[in-house]
C-alpha cells in the first residue's frame, strides 16, 4: 500500500481526493486540514507521498512544504489554480522540492473531479516512485544558484574529455552555419533547467530552445524566474522570433513550438498544439523541426527528467543522422521516463547526471574558452 496524505483546507476538496485515491485500492490515506496539522500528520503517518494545496490556514502550503521537506522530506505534487499568483506560488513550491503539480478545476468541484482523476492519480503515483532531491529553503537556493551563475560564467570552459586529435569531434560553435541547442523536460524539468541554464556563459555562442511540459500561465512567469538567475537571456516565446546566440527560448505551454526559417534567419514559432503527440509543448515536434531547417551534425539535443517518452524518437533519429544527443542519468532524474528511452534506444551520445550536463553542453559546442571573446 502507498501511504498518501492530502493537505487541505477545503473539507470538500479533502473528501474527493481521499475518494479518488480510495477508488484506487491501493492507497492508505490520511488528511490534514492546514499546514500544521500537515507536519504534525507526517510525523506519524510516514507518507511515501502527499498532496498539498497552495492555500490553506494557519500555515500555507509553502512553508509547510519547506518544513516538510526537512523533517519528514517526500514526494509532493502541488494542488494549485491556474492565477498568475498561483502558477508563482507553485514555481516557488517547485523551486523548494515538490515534484510535480495539478491544477485545481475551475468551477463546481463536484461536477469537475472526474476531470482531474486520470491525471491526479498518475501524477501521484509517479511522484510515489521519484527521486526526491535534497531541498534548500527558496532564498538560500536562489542565493547559491546566482552565485554559481556567476562564477561559472567568469570561469574558463571546462577542459574537453580526453579524445586524440584524430577523433576528437570538431566543436558545433567552429562549423560552419547556423547551430541550435534543443533542451527537452517534463517532470522534474523546472529545477533541472535551472541546475543546466545556470551553468551557460553570458557569451554562449549558440540560441538555446526549451520544450518543458507545463500550462501556460506558468511559462512566462518560469521564464523570468530563469532570467533572473542565469546569465543568459532567457525570454517566453509567445510570437515569431528570431533565434540570437546567447539567449535561451522557452516554449509557451499547452502549445507546441517548432523552429522556420526567415531571411533574417533561425525563427522560433508558436504553434497550436498538435493533436499527433501527447505532451505539450511537443519535445518531438520541437527536435523534428530543427532537424527540418538545421543539419544534424549542427544540432545539440538534451533529455532530462520527465515521465513518459516525449524526444526520445526524435533525439534517437538526430543522434542516428549524426546529431549529438545528451541524455540525464538515472542516478539525478527525478523521473528517468524520457532521458531513459532515449538511453534504451541506443539515442544518447552522452549519459551525464544533472550537475555534469551544463559542462557537456558547453564542451560540445564550445571547447576553447578565448572563443567567448
Amino acid at each position: 500500500m502507498t501511504r498518501l496524505l492530502i493537505g487541505d483546507d477545503s473539507a470538500l476538496m479533502r473528501k474527493l481526493l481521499s475518494g479518488i485515491f480510495a477508488d484506487e485500492g491501493d492507497f492508505e490515506i490520511a488528511t490534514a486540514r492546514n499546514g500544521e496539522e500537515v507536519l504534525q500528520v507526517a510525523a506519524r503517518f510516514k507518507p511515501d507521498v502527499a498532496t498539498l494545496d497552495i492555500h490553506m490556514p494557519v500555515m500555507d502550503g509553502l512553508e509547510c512544504l519547506s518544513r516538510l521537506m526537512l523533517e519528514n522530506p517526500c514526494p509532493v505534487v502541488m494542488v494549485s489554480s491556474l492565477t498568475r499568483e498561483g502558477a508563482a506560488a507553485t514555481l516557488d513550491a517547485l523551486a523548494l522540492g515538490a515534484i510535480d503539480y495539478v491544477a485545481k478545476p475551475d468551477g463546481a468541484l463536484s461536477l469537475h473531479i472526474d476531470q482531474l482523476r486520470p491525471l491526479l492519480v498518475d501524477k501521484v503515483r509517479t511522484a510515489a516512485r521519484a527521486r526526491p532531491r535534497p531541498s534548500l529553503r527558496l532564498r538560500e537556493r536562489v542565493n547559491l544558484q546566482m552565485r554559481q551563475a556567476a562564477e561559472r560564467a567568469a570561469a574558463v570552459m571546462p577542459r574537453p574529455r580526453p579524445v586524440s586529435p584524430a577523433t576528437a569531434p570538431m566543436p558545433l560553435a567552429e562549423m560552419g552555419g547556423e547551430g541550435l541547442v534543443v533542451i527537452g523536460s517534463s517532470t522534474g524539468g523546472p529545477h533541472a533547467l535551472e541546475a543546466i541554464l545556470s551553468g551557460l556563459p553570458a557569451a554562449f555562442p549558440l540560441p538555446v530552445v526549451v520544450a518543458q511540459h507545463m500550462p501556460s500561465q506558468f511559462t512566462a512567469i518560469f521564464a523570468e524566474r530563469l532570467d533572473r538567475i542565469c546569465a543568459v537571456r532567457v525570454v517566453e516565446v509567445a510570437q515569431p522570433t528570431l533565434l540570437d546566440p546567447g539567449h535561451v527560448y522557452i516554449a509557451r505551454g499547452d502549445a507546441d513550438m517548432v523552429i522556420g526559417r526567415r531571411a533574417a534567419g533561425l525563427m522560433a514559432l508558436p504553434a497550436p498544439s498538435s493533436p499527433d503527440h501527447v505532451w505539450h509543448p511537443s519535445v518531438d515536434r520541437l527536435v523534428e523541426s530543427a532537424m527540418r531547417h538545421v543539419a544534424p551534425r549542427r544540432l545539440l539535443g538534451v533529455l532530462v527528467t520527465g515521465m513518459g517518452n516525449d524526444g526520445a524518437a526524435a533525439m534517437a533519429a538526430l543522434h542516428e543522422q549524426g546529431g549529438r544527443t545528451i541524455a540525464e542519468a538515472e542516478e539525478t532524474a527525478i523521473v528517468w521516463g524520457m532521458p531513459g528511452e532515449l538511453v534504451r534506444r541506443g539515442g544518447a551520445g552522452i549519459v551525464a547526471p544533472l550537475p555534469e550536463i551544463a559542462a557537456a553542453i558547453v564542451r560540445e559546442v564550445q571547447a576553447d574558452a578565448a572563443h567567448q571573446a
